[in-house]
Formats: C-alpha cells, structure tokens, sequence
C-alpha cells in the first residue's frame, strides 16, 4: 500500500474513499514512519527459524505432521477460470509482445507526487469532455489515458469491441487484468449517463469490487446490493451477487410481479463466468443469459477454458452479436516446482516438455536408500569418469531391475513428506516469499500457522505496525480477533478460511497486501478471485477428499491456484510450489498439469423459482366486498412457451452445435478403428505375407504359425484349468476360517500398466456370510459385480461357482476379490477376541466395513472375477497398521496346501510353454523370417495406431454424454409436483397463494420455505423463536467441528422443538410427492444448530456464544447471516401475516449487528 493512500489529500478524502478498512488507517507519525520513511532494509527480511532447527533434515516429531487427510471442509464455493467469444475471435498471443505486459490493473506503480491526479479526478475530466462534446469523443485511447500503465493488447481489443455496441466475452489466465476491460467499459457507461451491473459469484468479491471501484467513481457513484441490505442502490455502477441479478431478472420475464429490476440497465458485467460449470450454481450464470434483455450489453469475464468459442457462440445466439477475445500468456510467468522432505526441484524438465527425471519414483528410492549421493557430497568428491559412468549404469540397472509395488510406491511417497517448515526454508532462501499455502483442510491451515509459531518472518518495524494494526482493530471489532491466531499473525503468518470471521479475513487480507505477513495457509476458497496476489502458490496436496471419497484436483483448479503467483509490476516470474504427499506425487502433478484445461459443461437445472416465474400467469386474488368471486391479472406461458426458453440452455445449444460434429468424430474413429483391426487380422497377415514371401518360405512360416496359434489356445485352457484347480483348494481353507481368527493374507494382481502389486490383508470373510451388510446387498443387486459359473473342461469337475470375499488391507483399503486374486494364505492373524468381555474384532471390522459409503473402484477384472478396491476410513485405519507387511510373513506359516490335480495341472501348463516357447524360436530361424518380421513390427505400429484412437473415440463418448441435455426433463417434473401440491395449474397458469410466496423467495427449495412460511403454527413464536425455525430451515453444510474437545452448542427451547417436530411431518409428506415425480431437491430442518440462532437473536453475546463453542467462528457466522438474509425477505413476501413478518423484521435487526454484520467495516 502507498502513503498516499492513507495520508489522502484534503479536497480528495470526502470523494475518494479509503482502499483499506478503518483499522488499518493509521495516521500517527509511528504509522508513517513505518510505511514511507522506516524501512532501510529490504521488505525482504531474513525470518529467524527456531535454533534447533537443521536445515532441511530436521523434522517435526511425526504426530505433528500436517495433513489434510483428517478432516476436508465445506468451504465457499471457488471462483474464476475463463471464456471466450464466438462472432469475430480475437486471440493475442502469437502477436503480444513483452513490453505490452509493462503494466495492468494489478501493477503496483511508483507513489504519486501530491499534484498528479487521482484515477476519480480523471475519470471525472473524462465525463465533463463527455457532457461538452458528446458521447463521440468516448474511444480505446481516451478510456487508456484514466490508468498511469500502458494496458495490455487483449484488454485493447475487448475495450474496441464493446465500444463498437457488442457483447464481449473475455478469456485470460488469472490476475491478467480482466477486471480493467469492465472498470473501462464501467467508465464509457457513466459518462454517457447510463447505468451498469457489475455482478460476482462471492459476497466477498462483491464487497471487494465496491471497495475498488469507490475509488475509480466515488462514493456517490457506486452501489452495492447484497441478500439483505442495500448501499446506494441507485448508483450508476452497481455491485451484487449473480443470484441477485437472476432474482431481478425472474421479476422482469416472470408473470408475478409487473415490477422491472432492470430499469435503465445498459450493461451487465459477469465475472467469473466459468462458473457456469459448478454444480450446484452453474444454473444461475446460464438464466441470466437467457433472460438478459437482448438490448443489454454482456461483458463476461473468465479464466481460460477448454471450449470459449462454445460459451461465445451460445451468447451470440440468443443474446445477439458477441465478440471473443482470448489470451493465453500470463503477464507473469511460471516456473513450477517440486518439494521434498530434503530438497526443492525443479517440476519439469529443461524443455518443460515432461517431469524431471529426478522426481521420478524409482530416482527417488535409489536417493533414500543412498545408491545415489546428494549433490553435496557428490561436489565435495571429485569421481573419475569411468566412476560416474559405472555409477550410471548400475543407477539405470536398478531402476529397471522390477516395477514398484503399491506398498513401496506408498513407501517411498511417506518417506519423501516434507514439513511445512521444509518447504518454508527452502522459499525463504530462494526469496520466494510472499506465498499463499493451498491446504484443503481448516484443521491443516490453523495446525500450519501453529507450527511456524517459533520462526520469525518478520523484523522489528513490521512487528510494531502488525501490533498497531491489530490494536486498531481490536478497539474497533473485539469480538471478531481470533485470539488463537494472534500469535502466529505477529510472525508473519495467517489462516484464510471459512472458519474464520469475514471481517477477521479481510483484515489478514489487508495485512498480506501490505507485505505484513509472509505466507498465509488457505483452503481453495482463496484462489476464487479474492485479490491476494503473491509471489508464490504453494499446493499441499494434489487431492482433496469429498462426499464420494477422495478425488484428485483437476486441471482447472489446479491452475486457478497457481494463477494466485506472480505480483504484476513486482516480481519478474512467479512460483508455484507442488508438494509431496503421502496420496500423490510429482507424476500425478504432471499428468494434470499436461491434462489441458476442461471445458464449460452446463448445469442447468429446473427449480422451483424458475418454473414458478416462467410459468405463473393470472393470480389468484379475493376482492375486498365480494370474497367468492376471483379475478385474474394476466396470462402466463404455456408448456411449450416455457420449452423454447429453456431450451435455449449452454447445454443444448453445444448439444445441437458440438453433439453433431461430435458424433461424426466418432463415427470416423470408429470406422478407421475397424479397418485398422481387419489390417492386423491373421488373413491380412497371411495374406502379405503370401505377397512378400517365396512360396517355400511362405509355406514353412505359416504352418508353422498355425501350429504356434493351436498350441497358444491349448496353453490358455491350461491356465485356465490350473486356475480353476488352485480355486478349487482354496475354498474349503477359506470356509474353515469364517468362524475363527482373522487370518492375514497376500493379494496380487497386475494392472492396467502392467505394474504387479502384492498387499497384505486381514481376511474378514466371504461375502455370503456378512448377512444384513450393505456390501453383501450391493453385490447381489448391482450388475457390475455379477459372477458366471466357469467350466474347467473336465468331464468329472465341470465347473465351479465363484464367490466374493473381503478383506482390509495394510494400506487402509477394502478389498473385494474371487479367489484368483489370493497369492498365500497364512496362520497367523488378529485372534477370535481381543480381550474377555471386548467386542469381536470380526464384528467391529464388519460393523466398520457398513459404515463406508460403498464406493467401489475396479482394479483388474477377468473371467474369473475382479477385484475391486475402496479407500478405507479413519477408524479403520488403526486396524490396518496391525496388518503385518509381506516380508515380515513367513512361508512357513502358509497354510494352502495344493492338490495333486493342482500340481498335474501346473506341470502341464509348464511343459506347454515350453511348447509355445520352441515353437516361436523355430519361426526365427526359417527363411523369410527377416521379411515376414517388417509385417510384425508394421502389425504392431498399427495396434499402438488402435490404441490411441480407441482412448480418443473414449474421450469423444465422455463429452457426448456431457453435454446430453437433461434440463426440460428436470423442469417437467418440477412442474408435476407444482401442479399436484396445487401450487400452479400448468393447463391455466393460475398461481394459487402457496405459489405467489414461492416464487418470490429465495432459497434452495423455493416451495418447502413457503409451506413452512404460510404455516399459521408460527404466528405463536416469539421472534427469537421464529428466528430459530428460520436457521433451521438453512442449516445444510454446517457440522459440528469433531477436533474441538469438551465444547458444547446451545440447544434450542422447549417451544421451537416442538414446532420443528410438526414442521418434520410436513416435509414427510412433500418429499414424498418429490420421490413421486422423480424430483430430488433437498428440504432443509435440522434442529442441531437452531439454540445457536436462538441464543444469537435474544441478545446473548459473541463471547457468551462462542465459548467452548463447537462451532468455528465462520460457520456459525454464515449460519446467521443465511438466517437474517431469510428473515430479511419475509417483510417483502406476498401472501404472508403481517404479525410473521413484524416478528422477522425484529428478529433480523436483532441479529444483524458485529461482528457479523454484514456491513461492519
């Protein structure tokens, strides 16, 4: 931050608002002193490491190791990657030169002189020339002379194509500088007198922006609207929430209300448009679309994605003309690394083509076991060449001796875990400092800060301002200090997340813009737009976990918290730091960094709202004297009316323009497919093979060959057989043991890359026997595991029927297995009971095994049954560490015993092998062979040729059945259930009462808060009662944080049980006529946190409340705020008692107050 930016000018200080919140606006001499005058040492300051600290080998002790694995959190939705256009694309890569990059909205420029002008100063000459001369004048140059940097080539040529009257979606990596094309095109709207909407998918975005743009246009000149509170909402920019502006938008298409929210709107700004892809909002982005007054102009701003032209395409379509301009240069370049628990590397090779090879998993077990010196010792020794070149070759030997088993892949991956005050050193003096640290897991964030606690990041002039900013805020909001963090925050370290209070984030925010603090741990929430540009992005781990178990980043997350690196005017590149973890290493980090970025898929889907407002026609209203008679207002739109907007879906127009071009895609792959096949085939063979050979030589080889072909398939079935005889023994051994001890076994199998895994396990047992399971139950119900009888091609033993087992494996997984996949069977393993009086471990184990969401992955299948692999859990997790691992298990103690015909069999399929073997060698020895290999090695090319077009026709089928369209599905059975709770009649478009107040809210189940609303039940309630009904309508994703020892949360009162029981009865009765009509919207009412709001909105304090609390800080905020922001709504619903809204009304004022408020700071 600049002096002057806090020392304003007199003249400026009543127009110009301040960037920063109150509390970091200081004004002694200690202040500037420390911000202009103080610092004659670099920012950069030497952070002090506790002295027992030895660089980089010495760890934590291993129970404090950071890890997200115990716990992954709900946080805000991310935010941002990027679009395009689709009538007259521009891209600027191949022709934007570096000095182009000189400059943007994310400089950080010199100080100005007290005589420069201010950007509003500006801005308003610009408008004055305007009301002289005419809206004319407005063009590209003048709109680039309001910022002190030359702006950049693609900015120039969005700014040209909105000036010229078009749509302009806008497609850049992050921290580009996007946010300047709406700022300019912000500027050419207020001149000409006319208005615009600049909308994100954040509120904390939205609060940001309007901190911003207050200093472009001034107090008086921007707006900000939020879910229950309004500044200046008349203003010529106005700044909310896309939900708002999809609210406003149903009352301008909708037959409810007559009133228009888009009164002289001449420009909509849609940041973060990919947003568009989100599952559970991408909906909102799409209705704006298609209800936006076509003579509106829309400027969308994105992230790169995979398909641009898709989204500016669709715009164009129903919009009217669009323009795409596109850039894929950062202003900042990358570099990307790589840290270990000894060292930092490289990411990629010199040609950043692939991974460095020093990352790889065998270069990494070759180092920990020693074969390969560090490069230290290997400077301090001076080796011969001949040394350095055997070294090589036995290096090369042993990294190609055997393929690495899961176990030692896990192995090696643990060993290489870095602590978090590794990597630190490791930026610190590589002056790689300031960096944003990705942790998906609050827990890890605040465990980080803790650990850092005894490192001084910070010299003694940045500790003095940390300590009056804090003060400041301390006296200003002393409820929202997080006491806890306090410490590590004067060190130069900070938590950012959900958990934390806004006003608590956005003061860290603050500090971290001012270079304060050093490195702040932050769950994804911050890569969503939030403007804390850092010189580093440090990811912990490469996978987070969610409802279905753990899933890996994709590519487009992965590079939209990269895109946090690089601080434009200040560093020359930026860093992203990858890290090893017990889950993933640098292979995975490529394989999604190499993926290529995903494309917009649509989201669109029907809800209550939405079909309410596009539906509703004629309300149901009573007169005053004759209250039987009715009288209707207007008509609404039929079914089909309704059809042909909705269909004018993202999801319909790629499927009508991209499924077609897909689908021949497709049908070309898979015709070249079959003719690539027939080229391989034994008759295309033999028939060159007749061609190019003499016939003597043709005729040895190819009988010969048929010889080899009937002997391959006589080798098969003994295989076969000596499989089905291996099976056969098995069996009773395994059925011995469904009563006694938990036996330990070894699994193998080789996968899809021809890897060979071995895992130890604890057999549980056959699956036919866990009756009641859930495992049992999805087995003999699901398809993909079903199990066919198989022959063994002996009269006396025909076939043998396959069977299920389950057992836990060492590396805390579940496996499910036939026989074929058991490699020994052992003795020894957990006993019947542990103790006398315990529960039996096969119970507890089994118990555990239900607990699991059944979350099945195949591993390798064959005709003798798959085995399939799910992530185990933590409870099971200290039962898996008594697993023993495979070398610590003797052969002595196996206990399969083989059968004689085993044996036969397997002497047999031995000696046929050998056949095979012969025979094979025979052929290299003919006459032709040279000439008939070519057609081999040709035959083989053509296969690999298969391959890759078979993966390719797998793509294509992956993005035909993404872009399927389903949204007028959904919305028809919307309709239905509307229909039958007599909300609407779709045949008359007649919106009863119940229907008014639903389409009018809004929430995740428009028509389950109405019912709930309506209910006279509530007219008994007090308002802090009421208060509490309404938070438990709005509950969903608030937990209970399990790490937070003897803590407790209010329980709500006798009265609001009471009404939340009567209330469960009608939700009953609603999700059934849902289940009906195949509609799957959840109703929220949860009595778990309803004290919480009880206790809030009769006055009780932030302290009293969040003492030994439960709750973080965060969500018991984001609870309240969803509360007040329902109860906020109720005063404006139609068709709702007036004594209901009084009490909401109070019970909002009530609750609305710091540090929650919303609008505190």
């Amino acid at each position: 931050m600049s002096t002057l930016s806090i020392l304003s000018l007199p003249h400026a200080h009543a127009f110009s608002p301040n960037k920063t919140l109150p509390f970091l606006h200081l004004k002694t001499p200690i202040q500037i002193i420390g911000l202009g005058f103080c610092r004659l040492k670099p920012l950069r300051t030497s952070p002090q490491f506790p002295a027992s600290y030895k660089f980089p080998r010495s760890l934590f002790p291993s129970e404090n190791r950071l890890s997200d694995a115990d716990e992954e959190d709900d946080d805000d939705e991310e935010a941002a990657d990027e679009y395009e256009d689709v009538s007259g694309e521009v891209s600027v890569d191949d022709e934007q030169s570096d000095d182009e990059f000189e400059g943007s909205e994310d400089d950080a420029p010199e100080p100005k002189s007290r005589f420069e002008e201010f950007k509003w100063q500006r801005v308003e000459r610009l408008r004055s020339e305007v009301r002289e001369y005419g809206a004319e004048i407005i063009d590209v140059d003048e709109l680039a002379s309001i910022y002190d940097f030359r702006i950049d080539k693609f900015q120039r040529l969005a700014i040209q194509a909105f000036l010229r009257g078009s749509s302009v979606v806008v497609s850049a990596p992050t921290s580009s500088g996007k946010t300047l094309v709406a700022e300019a095109a912000a500027v050419a709207t207020v001149a000409r007198g006319k208005r615009l909407f600049y909308t994100t998918p954040l509120k904390a975005l939205s609060n940001q922006k309007f901190r911003e743009f207050r200093d472009t246009f001034g107090d008086k000149g921007v707006g900000l609207l939020t879910g229950d509170s309004a500044i200046n909402k008349d203003a010529q920019v106005l700044i909310m929430t896309t939900e708002i502006l999809r609210n406003m938008l149903y009352r301008s298409v909708g037959m409810v209300s007559s009133e228009s929210g888009l009164f002289h709107v001449d420009v909509i700004v849609l940041d973060e448009v990919h947003y568009l892809s989100d599952i559970s909002r991408g909906t909102v982005w799409e209705e704006i679309v298609i209800y936006c007054p076509k003579e509106v102009q829309l400027i969308c701003l994105s992230a790169t994605v995979a398909n641009p032209d898709e989204l500016a395409g669709w715009i164009g379509q129903i919009h009217g003309k669009t323009e795409l301009v596109t850039s894929f240069k950062r202003p900042v370049p990358l570099t990307w690394h790589f840290s270990t628990k000894t060292s930092l590397l490289p990411l990629l090779d010199e040609k950043e083509k692939s991974m460095n090879r020093q990352l790889s998993l065998n270069y990494l077990q070759l180092y920990s076991s020693g074969i390969i010196p560090d490069k230290d010792e290997g400077s301090r020794r001076k080796i011969s060449k001949k040394r350095e070149s055997n070294m090589s070759s036995n290096t090369n030997a042993n990294m190609n001796r055997r393929s690495l088993s899961k176990n030692d892949i896990n192995t090696i991956r643990r060993s290489q875990v870095p602590q978090v005050i590794d990597t630190l050193w490791h930026l610190h003096s590589r002056d790689m400092l300031p960096a944003v640290w990705f942790i998906f897991s609050r827990k890890g964030c605040d465990a980080a800060v803790q650990y850092l606690e005894d490192c001084k990041l910070l010299d003694e002039c940045e500790i003095g301002e940390v300590e009056l900013a804090l003060k400041r805020f301390r006296i200003q909001y002393p409820d929202a200090v997080r006491e806890s963090s306090v410490k590590g925050l004067l060190r130069g370290a900070a938590a950012h997340h959900a958990g934390c209070l806004p006003l608590w984030k956005s003061f860290v925010e603050e500090l971290f813009q001012r270079g304060l603090v050093k490195v702040v741990f932050a769950t994804e929430t911050l890569a969503a737009g939030i403007n804390m540009p850092a010189r580093t992005s440090v990811i912990a781990s490469l996978s987070k976990r969610s409802e279905s178990g753990r899933i890996q980043l994709s590519s487009n997350e992965l590079l939209q918290m990269a895109g946090r690196a690089g601080r434009r005017g200040i560093d020359e590149r930026g860093h992203v730091v990858l890290v090893q973890s017990a889950y993933e290493g640098a292979e995975q980090g490529c394989k999604i960094l190499f993926s290529g970025l995903e494309p917009l898929v649509s989201q669109f889907t029907a809800s209550y709202g939405m079909v309410l407002n596009l539906l509703a026609g004629g309300k149901i209203t009573r007169r005053s004297n004759e209250s039987d008679d009715m009288k209707v207002s207007r008509a609404g739109r039929t079914l089909e009316e309704a059809r042909k907007l909705v269909e004018q879906s993202f999801g319909n127009y790629v499927g009508s323009n991209v499924m077609v071009a897909a689908k021949e895609e497709l049908s070309k792959i898979q015709n070249e497919i079959e003719i690539l096949t027939s080229d391989i085939s034994d008759e295309a063979i033999d028939t060159k093979s007749r061609k190019l050979l003499t016939g003597l030589a043709y005729k040895e080889i190819a009988d010969l060959q048929e010889e080899l072909r009937v002997e391959k398939r006589v080798r098969t079935e003994m295989r076969r057989r000596m499989e089905i005889e291996r099976m056969s023994a098995l069996r009773p051994l395994l059925e011995e043991l469904e009563d006694g001890h938990l036996p330990f076994m070894s699994l193998q199998y080789i996968d899809a890359e021809g890897v060979q895994h071995l895992v130890s396990a604890v057999y549980l047992g056959k699956v036919n026997s866990l009756d009641g399971s859930k495992v049992k139950n999805m087995v003999y119900t699901n398809d993909s595991f079903a199990l066919n009888a198989v022959g063994s091609g002996d009269s006396e033993r025909q076939h043998i029927d396959l069977s299920y087992y389950v057992a836990l494996g060492s590396d805390n997984s579940w496996y499910l297995f036939t026989e074929k996949w058991i490699k020994a069977l052992y003795k020894t393993g957990f006993p019947v009971a542990l103790a006398q009086g315990d529960a039996l471990p096969r119970e507890i184990m089994r118990m555990l095994l239900d607990k699991d969401e059944m979350q099945w992955q195949k591993l390798v299948d064959s005709e003798l049954g798959g085995l399939w692999c799910m992530e185990g859990s933590l409870d099971t997790w200290s039962w898996s560490l008594n697993v023993p691992v495979l070398n610590s298990l003797s052969e002595d103690d196996e206990v399969l015993q083989f059968s004689q015909a085993y044996r036969t069999a397997v002497e047999s399929f031995k000696d046929q092998r050998n056949k095979v073997s012969r025979l094979k060698k025979q052929i290299t020895r003919t006459e032709g062979f040279k000439e008939y290999k070519k057609i081999l090695d040709m035959a083989k090319y053509t296969e690999e040729k298969i391959r890759r077009l078979k993966a390719r026709a797998n793509r294509l089928i992956n993005r035909i059945e993404q872009i399927e369209p389903s949204g007028w599905k959904e919305f028809v059975k919307v309709s239905n259930v509307i229909h039958e709770a007599r909300v609407l009649d779709v045949n008359t478009q007649m919106i009863f009462p119940l229907g008014e107040t639903a389409a009018a809210i809004r929430g995740e189940n428009e028509l389950w808060l109405a019912m709930v609303l309506r209910n006279k039940i509530l007219l008994g309630l007090k308002p802090a009662q009421f208060a509490a009904v309404c938070g438990s309508l709005v509950s969903e994703g608030i937990k209970v944080r399990p790490w937070k020892n003897n803590s407790y949360i209010y329980e709500p009162s006798t009265t609001v049980i009471e009404v939340i029981n009567f209330l469960d009865e009608q939700r009953s009765s609603l999700l059934q006529l849902q289940e009906k009509h195949g509609v799957s919207i959840p109703c929220c009412l949860d009595t778990q946190f309803s004290g919480m709001v009880e206790a809030w909105a009769s006055g009780l304090t932030w302290r009293e409340i969040m003492m030994d609390c439960a709750m973080d800080d965060g969500d018991l905020a984001r609870l309240l705020r969803r509360t007040i922001d329902l109860l906020a709504q109720i005063p404006k619903l139609p068709d709702i008692d007036p004594l209901l809204q009084s009490n909401a009304m109070t019970a909002s004022n009530v609750m609305d107050r710091p540090p929650i408020s919303e609008l505190a700071g």
